[in-house]
C-alpha cells in the first residue's frame, strides 16, 4: 500500500498518511480524503483544505 504525504502551506507541518495524527484522533493508514473536514492543522489550527500534496 502506498501513502502520501501532504504539506501544510502555512506552517510546513506534514501529514504522513501512513503515520496518521494519532493526538487528533487519526490513527496510522487514515487517509487524506478520510481525514473529518472538522479536523485542524495541529501546529497552526488550519483546515485541511491548506494541506497540499507533495511530491
Amino acid at each position: 500500500m502506498i501513502f502520501r504525504k501532504y504539506k501544510c502551506v502555512l506552517c510546513d507541518f506534514i501529514y504522513d498518511e501512513e503515520k496518521g495524527d494519532p493526538d487528533s484522533g487519526l490513527m496510522p493508514g487514515t487517509r487524506f480524503e478520510d481525514i473529518p473536514e472538522k479536523w485542524n492543522c495541529p501546529e497552526c489550527g488550519v483546515t485541511k483544505t491548506f494541506l497540499e500534496l507533495m511530491d
